[in-house]
């Protein structure tokens, strides 16, 4: 599926004395409703880039806590017409019997407006419960996240036509880039990464995720539950998110760029030799 269409605009300079207005094609990243239904029940309705579907489909219900990854069956996706409006789909899918009692209770109180992880949760306490610890630490070299960066930039192709999405990539330890997706949504270009590394069979543990975003609590609390011992973003990250790492042994390395990033977390490093991290 495409994520871009072509919209005409028309260039208007500042001192169009000096350059005269002139008319050019634009391509505008897509953006349209894609509801979620889970055996059988309509669960949430996303508004997305329609690419990857069944990627964010199962990056999303891991998100969620609704199932583990070999629990997710076959996504069916179906395109709905919409007359003037366009084209939305319809993303079906089936977990195992045991997993329905939990849909049921989290279907009947959501809404759902953007992929941020927590939407429909009754109370602090439910948004803020324990996370699982993670089993290691990334042993992830600077030198290593550097040339993650710099894959990720050059791997960015519906970003540099629209200049309008976010991208989330998956680099080995060595910094070598081996899954991207994009979105108009930093959530759901997450949740469309994890689930390409489920269903591809990839091992979360043995890598990192870089972003084109700032780093949020809710990017911080899936990069955890997908088991990803290592978060990069290119801007900086909120208080919470910082505590929420720090409490799941998250490593975070936050306003990274060309020449330098600041990082955030644990004080010690791993006995598998992960980088030292200072504290904020």
């Amino acid at each position: 599926m495409d994520g871009t269409q072509k919209i005409r605009v028309t260039r208007s300079h500042y001192r169009p004395e000096h350059d005269p207005a002139a008319a050019e094609p634009l391509a505008v990243a897509i953006e349209a409703p894609i509801a979620i239904e889970t055996n059988g029940i309509a669960y949430a309705v996303m508004m997305a880039t329609p690419t990857e579907i069944e990627d964010f489909v199962t990056g999303f219900l891991m998100a969620e806590g609704l199932a583990a990854a070999g629990e997710i069956g076959e996504v069916a996706v179906h395109p709905v017409e919409n007359g003037e409006w366009g084209r939305g789909y319809v993303a079906r899918v089936n977990l195992p019997p045991e997993r329905l009692a939990l849909i049921v209770e989290r279907a009947r109180r959501r809404t759902g407006d953007s992929s941020c992880g927590i939407c429909g949760i009754e109370g602090v306490e439910a948004a803020l419960r324990p996370l699982r610890p993670l089993s290691r630490q990334s042993a992830a070299s600077p030198e290593a996240i550097r040339r993650g960066l710099e894959a990720m930039g050059a791997a960015q192709t519906l970003g540099r036509e629209t200049r309008a999405t976010h991208a989330a990539a998956f680099c080995n330890e060595e910094g070598a880039l081996l899954t991207i997706r994009e979105d108009v949504g930093r959530h759901n270009a997450l949740d469309k990464l994890i689930g390409a590394l489920a269903r591809g069979d990839t091992d979360p543990a043995q890598g990192f995720v870089v972003m084109t975003s700032r780093c949020s609590y809710e990017l911080v609390e899936k990069t955890v539950r997908a088991g990803i011992p290592l978060l990069v973003t290119i801007s900086a990250p909120t208080d919470l998110a910082v505590r929420r790492a720090q409490a799941a042994g998250l490593s975070l390395c936050v306003v990274a760029r060309d020449d330098a990033m600041l990082l955030v977390g644990n004080t010690q490093p791993s006995d598998e030799g992960a980088m030292p991290l200072v504290e904020p």
